[in-house]
């Protein structure tokens, strides 16, 4: 069994090798930290979290990098907007990127770069470009010449003759061609600028992430990920860029994901339909957005309503407490006798595990790898209807959960002691000692005052189990 992506340049799935054994460089296109980020961010942020953790489930190290581009027209613009500099709007909005980050489950990068901590790089890139040939200077603006670089539009199948710019690229009468892209802008008056060898002024969209990604990752990254509104111009010029620099591949692998749609139409500005994460981590729990954004696959579009919303709690809610039944069961498990697995269960948890690992490995098939988590709370809720289960058989059922939501996150089972206050324990004590001495009347007061608090009490032939709403 071997890993295959679907590679955007090729458009078709091929066979993951890392350039170096054992390890992955992948960079994913971050924010322009102007604002909150909203759903449609999420999705790669989400998508791609994953795809780090099943390399490293793989046994890779992947080092992945994330920037941050915090100076362009938008940010300029709210910084006039709040009155405050461009360097404070964007530690605001990156410390709120992090805060929603931390809120859905998903780990830091390896290095989240921004443009502003790299301006000697992005510059000495562009210098490189100038002297090879490909850049040129006109009115204190950088240019690239596009159709210097031959194959330009083969990652998103454009035809340089019959391209339709998007909004980004400008047409410019300095431009030696309508379709060559800025590389660095000349400052307007009371913009915040950089020293360059071409005036004051600071650098175009697309630069950055060529010269960040080959400062931090070298001249070809095993994988470069993004939004699939990011294939062109974005990809496209970083290609462009890269390449006739170094004259090697940006990237042997490309992948991007699908738009999100806000019932049933494609979010955009214009419609005012955008949600923002932090409205979203207040009214969902993190593991439910996290299943939600992984129910379909990353390279289709995915439609948000409430009502998937609503179906992505119950499924998780079921997951999870299949989990937290069997963490509860383990626990009350005698020690000893029948610690080994038995050859049945042992079966049925490779086949699920078989299952889910080929789902994965066939281009992060994330909607199918939870069906095979599905398939595996089937199988824990017929075995924990058995009066007599041996902890080796529990042990390893709680194994092959651990590996499949580790690399999906989409439960949080945790063990009661983790989870349990001491007000809490306190009132679930006085419970039990109540119900002893049939004090039902105070048995219950504290069940419905547990229940306030967001603890569902459940009594089973174990022993009493809780668990929260």
């Amino acid at each position: 069994m071997a890993l295959q992506i679907f590679n955007t340049l090729t458009r078709k799935k091929e066979e993951f090798v890392s350039i170096t054994p054992g390890k992955v460089k992948m960079y994913v296109c971050g924010p322009t930290v102007y604002g909150y980020i909203h759903i449609g961010n999420a999705r790669p942020m989400i998508f791609f979290d994953v795809v780090r953790s099943y390399l490293e489930n793989q046994n890779y190290d992947v080092n992945y990098v994330v920037n941050f581009t915090d100076v362009d027209d938008k940010l300029i613009r709210k910084a006039e907007e709040m009155g405050k500099t461009v360097p404070e709007v964007a530690e605001m909005f990156i410390q709120a990127y992090y805060e929603d980050l931390e809120g859905l489950g998903i780990r830091r990068a390896t290095a989240n770069p921004r443009v502003t901590d790299n301006m000697d790089v992005i510059i000495g890139f562009i210098r490189d470009l100038e002297q090879k040939g490909f850049a040129y200077e006109n009115g204190g603006d950088v240019f690239f010449r596009t159709r210097k670089f031959p194959e330009y539009g083969k990652l998103s199948g454009q035809n340089l003759d019959e391209l339709q710019f998007g909004i980004r690229i400008d047409v410019d009468e300095r431009k030696e061609q309508p379709e060559d892209f800025v590389l660095w802008k000349a400052a307007k008056p009371g913009e915040i600028h950089w020293s360059s060898p071409w005036g004051e002024g600071r650098p175009g969209w697309h630069i950055e992430c060529s010269a960040m990604s080959r400062h931090l990752l070298g001249d070809t990254l095993d994988i470069h990920g993004g939004g699939q509104d990011l294939q062109f111009p974005h990809h496209e010029c970083e290609v462009a860029q890269s390449e006739a620099a170094t004259g090697k591949p940006l990237a042997n692998y490309w992948m991007h994901n699908g738009y999100i749609n806000i019932g049933g139409e494609k979010m955009s500005k214009s419609l005012g339909n955008g949600v923002l994460i932090k409205d979203l981590r207040e009214k969902y729990k993190p593991e439910a957005f996290r299943y939600f954004m992984l129910s379909a696959h990353y390279r289709n579009p995915l439609n948000f309503t409430e009502e998937t919303m609503v179906q992505a709690e119950r499924s998780v809610e079921r997951i999870s407490n299949a989990a937290n039944n069997l963490r509860h069961r383990l626990q009350a498990a005698a020690e000893g006798g029948g610690d080994a697995v038995t050859p049945a269960w042992e079966s049925k948890l490779e086949q699920i595990r078989g299952a889910f690992h080929a789902k994965m490995q066939d281009d992060f098939n994330t909607p199918d790898a939870i069906t095979a988590v599905f398939e595996w709370v089937s199988e824990v809720n017929a075995l924990l209807q058995q009066p007599e289960v041996g902890r080796g058989d529990l042990e390893a059922a709680v194994r092959l959960f651990d590996e499949m939501n580790g690399v999906l996150r989409i439960a949080l089972a945790t063990a009661e002691a983790e989870l349990l206050d001491a007000d809490i324990e306190a009132l679930i004590a006085e419970r039990a000692e109540a119900r002893k001495a049939k004090n039902w009347a105070r048995a219950d007061e504290i069940r419905d005052l547990l229940d306030a608090q967001g603890i569902l009490l459940e009594d089973t032939p174990q022993g009493m189990r809780w668990r929260r709403k």
